[in-house]
C-alpha cells in the first residue's frame, strides 16, 4: 500500500468501533469482543484481507438473515474428549472461540481432544483459536471449510474451498511457530485487494471461466459471484508439475475433518440459496484440537528444543541476496508489535467502507 491509498488506524479505537458496529446489530457485548478481536487481530499482524475489509460482509450477512445475531448454541454429541458443537447459524467467531476452549479443558483433564462446530459462519483467521492453546502449553490447531472458491488439480469450475489449516506450538525464549496458511495458493482476500488497487495479479494465483490462469482480480471475483467458472488455485499451482494436487489434498483433507466429520455443509453445498435465488445460512465447519505437550515429555525440555530447532533455522546458511530466514509467525508478531505502538494502516477505499457502516448503522466513527 502506497501513502496516498492508506490511512493510519489506532488498533484499540478500530476494535471499539466494530464492538459498537456489532451490538447496533443485536449482538452481546461479550460476542461482538470476540469478533472484533479476530477481525483486528488479522490486520494487527497484517493479514489484511481477514480483517476489518470484511465488516460489511458480516453487516449484510446479519442484516440478510445469513448469520443469526442471537443463537441458541448447543453442544449436540458429546465424550471425554470431543464434542460436537450446533451453532445455530450463529456468527462464526464466538462459537469457535468457545469450542477452542471446551477443547483446551478437556485436554488439561486427559491430554488431547477435539471439538467441531457446524452450521456456522465465516471464523475469521484460523490462528486466532490455534494460538489459544499456547497459553496452557499446548499445541494447538484449527481448521474450517469455506465458500467455494478453488478449482481441484485439472478442474475448470471452483468446488471446494480455500480451506485454512492452523497450527501453533510453544517455545521458550524463542516466538512460538504459528503456521497459518490457506490450503490454495492465496486466499480470496488477497484477490480482493489486488481489485481495491486496480493491479494485476501475479501468475498463477488462478483460472478464468476457461480453466485458463488469467491475472484479472476482477473478473475472478465477479465469476465468484455469478458462478461462471473458474477459481482460485490449490496451493502449489496448476496441474501436478509444482504438486498442485498435494494443495488439492490438503484442502480435500480440511473439507473432510470439518464439513463431513461436523455433520456440516460441503464442497458446493456451503452456502446454498433457495428457488429465489436468496443466500441461505452457510452451513461451514469448524475443527479444533489442543494437546497437552507434558503429556509427551518434560515442558521445560520440549520448549528448549523448540528454541535450538528454530535457532538452528534461523543461523542456518542463507540464499544469495537473502538475510533472514524467518520461522512461521514471526513476521505476524513483529507486525502487530509495531503496529499496536505506530497504529494500523488501512486502505482508503476499507475506511471509506467503515465510514459508511457507521452512517449507516447511526453510530459514531472512530474519533
Amino acid at each position: 500500500m502506497t501513502a496516498h491509498t492508506q490511512e493510519i488506524v489506532k488498533y484499540d479505537k478500530l476494535q471499539d468501533f466494530c464492538i459498537r458496529v456489532f451490538e447496533k446489530l443485536g449482538i452481546t457485548h461479550d460476542d461482538s469482543l470476540i469478533i472484533a478481536e479476530n477481525l483486528v487481530m488479522a490486520d494487527l499482524r497484517g493479514v489484511h484481507s481477514h480483517g476489518v475489509a470484511r465488516l460489511k460482509r458480516y453487516v449484510d450477512g446479519i442484516r440478510d438473515g445469513m448469520m443469526n445475531p442471537k443463537p441458541n448454541e448447543k453442544i449436540i454429541r458429546e465424550t471425554p474428549t470431543t464434542a460436537v458443537i450446533d451453532a445455530d447459524s450463529g456468527m462464526g467467531q464466538p462459537v469457535s472461540k468457545r469450542a477452542m476452549e471446551l477443547a483446551i479443558k478437556k485436554a488439561g483433564e486427559l491430554g488431547m481432544a477435539t471439538v467441531v462446530v457446524k452450521n456456522s459462519n465465516h471464523y475469521g483467521i484460523a490462528g486466532y483459536y490455534a494460538m489459544m492453546a499456547l497459553d496452557y502449553n499446548m499445541i494447538g490447531s484449527s481448521m474450517t471449510n469455506t465458500d467455494v472458491l478453488v478449482v481441484p488439480t485439472f478442474g475448470r469450475d471452483a468446488i471446494i474451498g480455500t480451506n485454512p489449516i492452523a497450527v501453533a506450538i510453544p517455545s521458550g525464549n524463542e516466538k512460538p511457530f504459528v503456521l497459518d496458511m490457506a490450503t490454495s495458493v492465496v486466499p480470496r482476500g488477497k484477490v480482493e485487494v489486488y481489485d481495491r488497487c486496480d493491479k494485476p495479479m501475479p501468475p498463477g494465483w488462478a483460472t478464468d471461466e476457461e480453466g485458463v490462469t488469467t491475472d484479472d482480480a476482477s473478473r475472478v471475483l465477479e465469476n465468484f459471484k455469478q458462478r461462471a467458472g473458474g477459481g482460485l488455485l490449490p496451493l502449489g499451482g496448476e496441474g501436478e508439475e509444482l504438486s498442485g494436487h498435494k494443495g488439492y489434498g490438503m484442502a480435500l483433507l480440511v473439507e473432510i475433518l470439518t464439513g463431513v466429520l461436523s455433520g456440516s455443509a460441503y464442497l458446493d453445498l456451503v452456502y446454498p440459496k433457495n428457488k429465489d435465488g436468496k443466500v441461505l445460512p452457510a452451513n461451514l465447519g469448524h475443527y479444533f484440537s489442543a494437546m497437552r505437550v507434558d503429556a509427551f515429555r518434560d515442558i521445560a525440555e520440549f520448549k528448549a528444543d523448540m528454541d535450538d530447532l528454530i535457532r538452528k533455522l534461523k543461523t542456518s546458511s542463507k540464499s544469495k541476496g537473502s538475510h533472514r530466514i524467518y520461522i512461521h509467525g514471526e513476521k505476524e508478531f513483529e507486525k502487530s508489535a509495531e503496529y499496536k505502538k505506530i497504529g494500523i494502516p488501512l486502505m482508503t477505499q476499507v475506511t471509506s467502507n467503515l465510514r459508511g457502516i457507521a452512517q449507516d448503522l447511526g453510530i459514531e466513527y472512530m474519533s
